[in-house]
């Protein structure tokens, strides 16, 4: 035999250890180290979701009302991202996330509330693992969706709120209505909603029907806006509001596509969805709107495509293509018969929307993920059975939309009484950039 083929151990042990140092990062994977392709996906997530607050929402939310008020409702979106990223750090995100209790089946308290071990952080370095991304990750990508979901409700009540209500409603909204659902839902076995095996990928419930129906209860206790419905109040500036349109849709990939906390085949479908999904309903309502009025207008495609992503939200993960043209299509629909003819019917000033398309997209998409998450349907649930997974999301739609039009209810009349809700007549004509910031947003 050739010497080359004699298994020399000089030989051997310099290949052996190659070997192991290429192999190694699979192996730290395998015992739940680390993954260098996840955590970039999640750091990336996590910076399109903050976009879709600001700049998208405002943006978005900006061009929506009047001249006067267009810095008065960038303000709020800029200072409530400020403003919850630290309520979500001093107590939120243990309040949230916190599963003491919940690893041994304790249930009780566990279940539908955290504790307090991880406020401020306690315990996270930079080398705690939350799965196979750093936890220190994790808290920042879950702070994008605690900042935005309460910016969403800032368009019920826009051009009529005073900016101090504002931040305290918010940041009492975010402990007492946000964390006990987020929980409940995402924070693992043992939270109420996952137990019962509750779809919600990335928001339908947690984000959507609470902020949606907190709109509804905060424009009917605020009131409509002086003026309204007889006065018309148009949009101000459309061309921002459909760019803003374009940040959200394309911050929303990360906001869905994030959710599966990985890069992987999961991840890229919930991208692929979101964006059919946002499609479907964008044509839908353009359609209704041209078929109604014989002219598609920019604001109704707008307006049906935010519906489209709201409706996915929930659904992003357990669905395929067939069930993100469908939940666009039924929201597409149903939002713009809850925007025009329900808004119309019992009078409520929901300024910007909020319950309309957020509150009822998420709803609708929510129950639809029962439906559209079974493999006959194209999801990826094998052996699903529709009707006992429809009960289950509405009952978890149901019960938040109670338990968030409950506390908001409570939490406004409270905030009324500490600091008042509503800006005085005269501020309100003259419009809050100049009665609240002595600002205008335009120098004409």
């Amino acid at each position: 035999m050739s010497g080359l083929l004699r298994p020399c151990p000089a030989r051997i042990l310099p290949i052996a250890i190659g070997i192991a140092n290429v192999l190694s990062p699979t192996i730290a994977q395998a015992e739940g180290g680390l993954d260098a392709g996840n955590t970039a996906w999640v750091l990336t997530s996590s910076a399109l979701v903050l976009f879709m607050t600001i700049p998208g929402l405002a943006l978005f939310y900006g061009g929506l009302v009047r001249t006067k008020n267009v810095l008065s409702v960038l303000m709020q979106c800029l200072a409530l991202t400020a403003l919850l990223s630290l309520v979500w750090l001093v107590v939120g995100y243990s309040l949230a996330f916190d599963t003491t209790g919940m690893a041994s089946g304790a249930g009780g308290r566990a279940a539908f509330i955290g504790g307090f071990g991880r406020a401020m952080l306690a315990g996270v370095t930079a080398e705690t693992l939350s799965g196979s991304i750093p936890e220190v990750l994790f808290f920042v990508f879950q702070c994008t969706f605690a900042v935005i979901t309460p910016a969403l409700i800032l368009g019920a009540f826009a051009e009529r709120m005073r900016f101090s209500a504002v931040l305290l409603f918010s940041a009492l909204w975010l402990v007492l209505v946000y964390t006990p659902i987020c929980h409940m839902t995402w924070a693992g076995a043992g939270g109420h909603f996952a137990d019962l095996g509750v779809f919600d990928f990335a928001g339908g419930i947690v984000v959507h029907i609470t902020a949606g129906v907190a709109a509804l209860v905060a424009c009917i206790v605020i009131g409509p806006r002086r003026g309204y419905p007889k006065t018309p109040m148009p949009p101000h500036n459309l061309t921002m509001c459909v760019t803003g349109t374009g940040m959200l849709w394309v911050g929303w990939f990360g906001f869905n596509g994030g959710s599966a906390l990985a890069a992987n085949g999961s991840a890229a479908m919930a991208i692929t969805v979101t964006h059919l999904s946002a499609s479907a309903a964008a044509m839908t309502w353009m359609a209704i709107e041209w078929w109604k009025h014989s002219k598609p207008s920019v604001l109704g495609i707008a307006t049906g495509a935010i519906a489209g992503l709201a409706a996915v939200t929930p659904a992003a993960g357990v669905i395929g293509p067939v069930g993100g043209v469908g939940i666009g299509i039924a929201s597409g629909f149903v939002c713009y018969q809850a925007s025009t003819a329900l808004k119309h019917r019992f009078g409520y000033d929901d300024s910007l929307d909020v319950f309309g398309v957020h509150g009822v997209g998420g709803f609708v998409g929510t129950i639809l993920a029962g439906l559209f998450g079974a493999s006959a349907f194209g999801g990826n649930q094998e052996g699903l059975a529709i009707g006992s997974q429809l009960g289950k999301q509405l009952y978890a739609a149901l019960v938040t939309a109670v338990w968030s039009g409950a506390v908001s209810w409570a939490l406004l009349k409270a905030v009324d009484a500490m600091v008042g809700l509503r800006v005085a007549e005269e501020a309100e004509s003259r419009g809050l950039d100049l009665a609240l910031h002595d600002e205008r947003g335009y120098n004409l």
